[in-house]
């Protein structure tokens, strides 16, 4: 598999890029029509989730910073 990238969007949307698949809670797939790029909503507005509709505008605020997650527990 090729790499997946996931870039968190100031005041917006996840977007994926690569070879992925996204899957409901059932484990079935999304018919992504080949798409290679697509946003996740992450804000909650969005009629079309879990895609990003762009609803978010002016209705979700978020600044993103990356750091780092503390160790893995064991176990």
């Amino acid at each position: 598999m090729a790499g997946t990238k996931i870039t968190v969007n100031n005041n917006g949307s996840l977007r994926v890029e690569g070879d992925f698949e996204i899957v409901d809670m059932e484990g079935k797939p999304f018919d992504l029509k080949g798409r290679t790029t697509v946003s996740l909503c992450r804000c909650g507005h969005s009629k079309n989730k879990p895609f990003c509709d762009g609803s978010h505008k002016g209705n979700f605020e978020h600044e993103v910073r990356a750091f780092g997650l503390p160790d893995k527990k064991a176990g």
